[in-house]
Parts: structure tokens; sequence; C-alpha cells
């Protein structure tokens, strides 16, 4: 592919990351110019399959398999016509990704085809695996951990905290799809239905299933963040800004009464700026503040 094209097509995915992942393309700002495109073209792969399946196209099942067939036709080296895949294609080439990580996440979104609820939480760990850590684990080359061993665990536990904090904050609007994405055994816990999760506003015994989940969700933030000192400095902001970000979201659910059915819990624009502003002064290597801390 000429190297226009390959522009435009990690234009493209820079595009997708612009609309559909405000918080983590903010925090990506803070890398330096020759590192966000990669990192784009990854969010791009996922944001692009995740549409697929949740899109309202018709033959959802139908589009996902092809458009992975005509990724793994590109990693196969034949040439693919589309205008987003040649930029995942060549970060995937460049870094060297490990390619079990990309089947992974699209075994994950087929689950989401026919899987619309889980009865406990390693059975939602399990879809998450691919989900989200598997992410994670794409991300690191790119972000060019010092020990990447070291880091592989944090990285992938960073992916479970980003999606679980989103499961916490968009309850209402994946029951909105069909699905369910906190465990049914949670929910059996704390005396609630799936029907309880429809009303305008949280009653008590949702908050309470809310509270337990933002302090699983806080614990893979513990688990994730020693492995943002082994970034290089380059990287360091980026991560800790996404980080301090994500976590935030659990911070606006905690200051709304664990109240998720009510409105979407966010960070509001200033803050999110100065947040961003303050990790990119902060000296690297310093410890992340926890979300909740």
């Amino acid at each position: 592919m000429d190297e226009q094209a390959l522009a435009a097509s990690y234009e493209r995915c820079r595009q997708l990351h612009r609309r559909h992942g405000r918080t983590y393309y903010l925090a990506t700002l803070l890398l330096p110019a020759w590192k966000r495109r990669y990192v784009h073209a990854l969010y791009g792969f996922a944001r692009y399959a995740d549409e697929i399946v949740d899109g309202g196209t018709a033959d959802p099942a139908g589009r996902l398999c092809r458009w992975s067939d005509r990724f793994l036709a590109g990693l196969a080296g034949q040439p693919v016509a589309d205008p987003l895949l040649p930029a995942v294609l060549d970060t995937i080439q460049r870094f060297e990704l490990d390619r079990a990580d990309f089947a992974e996440f699209l075994a994950a979104m087929a689950m989401d085809l026919t899987v619309a609820r889980y009865r406990t939480y390693p059975d939602l760990l399990a879809y998450m695996a691919g989900s989200a850590a598997a992410i994670g684990s794409m991300m690191l080359p790119v972000l060019e951990p010092t020990d990447r061993a070291a880091a592989a665990q944090p990285a992938r536990q960073l992916g479970l905290a980003f999606q679980l904090t989103n499961f916490i904050r968009d309850v209402a609007e994946d029951l909105g799809r069909g699905r369910v994405y906190l465990p049914l055994a949670d929910l059996d816990r704390f005396g609630v239905r799936v029907a309880d999760l429809a009303a305008p506003t949280a009653g008590e015994a949702v908050r309470e299933l809310v509270r337990f989940e933002v302090a699983r969700a806080r614990e893979h933030y513990a688990r994730a963040a020693p492995g943002i000192a082994l970034l290089p400095r380059s990287s360091q902001a980026c991560v800790r800004a996404a980080f301090r970000l994500y976590g935030g979201i659990l911070d606006e659910v905690v200051r709304r009464g664990y109240d998720v059915l009510g409105g979407r819990a966010t960070v509001p624009a200033p803050r999110r700026v100065a947040v961003a502003a303050g990790c990119l002064l902060r000296r690297p290597g310093r410890p992340v503040r926890l979300p909740g801390a």
C-alpha cells in the first residue's frame, strides 16, 4: 500500500478514536506524536469491531465474520480492501504484536452476539480477557515498557479496570441492548432483579450492588498501578492520565450515591483537562493516585 493510502487509514482510526473515545483520546495527546497513530490504530480496530456488534446494522454476525476474514487475510500478507485495516496491520508488523491477542479480542466480540448474561464474575472475566485485557496486551509494546514481562499483568489489569468501569457506568445503556454485564450472582446477592435496572433511578438494592462493583473495579486499578512506573517518560503521562480519568468516572458514580440509572456519570471537561495537564507535569515514577484515594 502506498504511503498516502496508509496515512488515510491511520487518519480514519484517529477520527474513530476522537469521536468515540474522548477520555482515552485526550490521554493520547500526552504521547509523543509518532506514537499516537499506533494507539489510534489499535483503538480503531477495537472500536470498529464493537460498532459492527452494537451498531444495529443487519447481519452483525456475518459482517463481523467477513471483516475478521479480511483482517486474517491481511495478516497473511494478502492485499486488503478496507479503509481501516491497513493501519492496524502496519502497527502489528512494526511492533511485532502478538496475533493471539487479536484472535482473543475477535472471539470476545463474537460472544457479544450470542451471550447477553454472565452468571458469575469468573464467567465475566473469561469474556473480558478478550474484550479488555487483550487490548492492554496489544498496547503495551507501543508504550515501550522497560520490563515488558513485569508490565504484562498490570497492562491486562488496566484493561479490566477500564472495562468494568464502563460496565458500571453503562448499566442502563447496555440493558437497552438486551445485555447485563454485571454478574447475575451479584444481582442475586443484593436482591436485584434485571427489571430493576430499567428504573429511572436506582433503588437502594441497586445502589448497594453498584457500590460492590465499584470496589471490585478499584481492585483492578490497584493491581494495574505498579505498571505505570515501568513505562518510559514518553508514555507515563498518557497512561497516568487515562488511569486517573477512568478512575474519575468511578468517583463520579460515588458522588451520585451509586445511582447509575439516573444519568451517565462523566468527568466534567474542565476536570479532564486539569487532570491531563497535571499528569504531563508529574515527575515520572511517582505513584499514581488510586480512584477514591
